[in-house]
């Protein structure tokens, strides 16, 4: 199944919200797979292949620059590697992330499969990547995946200070909101 250019269900002022949040048109977009508070889209679901064929493994990409930043404090504070260690230790967890991870592959391959790609943030064994699983969580909902649960409720209201873009332009509202987007190669 090619799934290649379907946002066409994606509204041109959500579009214009993505190309600003991320400074760049947005690849392989399908759909807005969740809402901010603030009423713009801080997660997009993307294609499992960009347009030019290549694999894109992160079915839910978080776009929001406020909600990045804030993310990329957790992983600096360690959070990441406090969660692999507690899924090596606690059973219960481990399970719970292993169906988040099922849920994930699941999602994806329903659009297309991806032969031999993992799912995404490090999923099952290990934290890789906070960004998608809060992105995961936040398109998922809640109980679907427990560590991006967690990161999330450590999150401060990254809404309240009002959107983070101005739909139709292409410059943040702060400037502290960049999204390192080579950081990691899920993200």
């Amino acid at each position: 199944m090619t799934s290649h250019n379907s946002a066409s269900g994606v509204s041109d002022a959500d579009k214009a919200a993505i190309a600003a949040q991320l400074g760049r048109m947005p690849r392989g977009l399908r759909a807005v797979a969740h809402r901010c508070p603030c009423g713009l889209p801080d997660v997009v679901e993307t294609s499992p292949r960009l347009e030019d064929g290549s694999p894109f493994p992160t079915l839910y990409y978080l776009t929001c620059p406020r909600a990045a930043s804030a993310i990329g404090t957790l992983e600096a504070d360690g959070l990441m590697k406090e969660q692999t260690a507690r899924l090596a230790e606690d059973p219960e967890l481990a399970a719970g992330y292993r169906r988040a991870h099922e849920d994930y592959i699941a999602k994806r391959d329903a659009i297309e499969v991806l032969e031999g790609f993992p799912s995404a943030g490090g999923m099952p064994d290990r934290v890789k990547c906070l960004h998608v699983l809060v992105g995961h969580s936040l398109a998922a909902g809640p109980g679907v995946n427990p560590l991006g649960d967690e990161a999330l409720a450590k999150l401060p209201e990254w809404w309240r200070k009002g959107p983070c873009v101005c739909a139709g332009t292409e410059a943040t509202a702060t400037a502290d909101t960049d999204i390192d987007e080579d950081k990691d190669d899920d993200q």
